[in-house]
C-alpha cells in the first residue's frame, strides 16, 4: 500500500504482487480511522484475508491492521515496497499533466477509471519474453476494442 499527497488530500493505494491496482481511497486524514476504512474496503473486495502486506513505516497502518487483521504479517522495508512505490509513477505523470486536482472527488473519479484501464494494458511483473508482451498488450486491446464497440 502506499499514500501519495496531493494538496490537502491523500491518495491511498492497494496494489498486488503483480503491480495491479486493488483499491484506491482519497481521504483526507491520515490516521488510523483512514487506514481501517481502506483495509475493510480492500477486504470486501478481495472477499478473503491477505497472508501479508507490504507497507511505508506509517504507525496508522499497524493500529488498524491490528484491529482488522490480526493475523495478517506486515512488512515494512525499503526495498520491499519498490514496486508499490512504482506503481504510482504513471498517475503521478498523469497529474503533472492535468495540472494537479481540483477537488478530492475529481480524484476519486480519475484515479478509479485510470487505474482499471491500466491494469488492463499492464503486463505483470514477471520475467517474459518480449513476444509474450506484445501478446498481452494484443490481447489487452482486442479487450478493449470490444468493449468500447459495445457501449457505442
Amino acid at each position: 500500500m502506499i499514500i501519495i499527497a496531493s494538496k490537502r488530500h491523500w491518495l491511498w493505494r492497494a496494489v498486488d504482487q503483480n503491480g495491479y491496482v486493488l483499491d484506491e481511497i482519497v481521504q483526507t486524514r491520515r490516521n488510523t480511522k483512514a487506514a481501517k476504512r481502506l483495509l475493510t474496503r480492500l477486504l470486501k473486495k478481495q472477499g478473503g484475508p491477505l497472508r501479508r502486506m507490504t507497507t511505508n513505516k506509517l504507525s496508522s497502518y499497524a493500529a488498524a491492521r491490528r484491529q482488522i487483521m490480526p493475523f495478517v504479517e506486515q512488512r515494512s522495508h525499503k526495498v520491499l515496497k519498490k514496486r508499490v512505490e512504482n506503481s504510482h509513477l504513471p498517475l503521478r505523470r498523469r497529474e503533472r499533466i492535468m495540472l494537479s486536482f481540483r477537488s478530492p472527488g475529481g480524484l476519486q473519479r480519475f484515479t478509479n477509471v485510470f487505474s482499471a484501464i491500466r491494469n488492463l494494458f499492464v503486463p505483470p511483473y514477471s520475467r517474459r519474453s518480449a513476444l509474450a508482451t506484445h501478446l498481452h498488450r494484443l490481447t489487452a486491446m482486442a479487450e478493449w476494442i470490444a468493449v468500447i464497440g459495445a457501449t457505442a
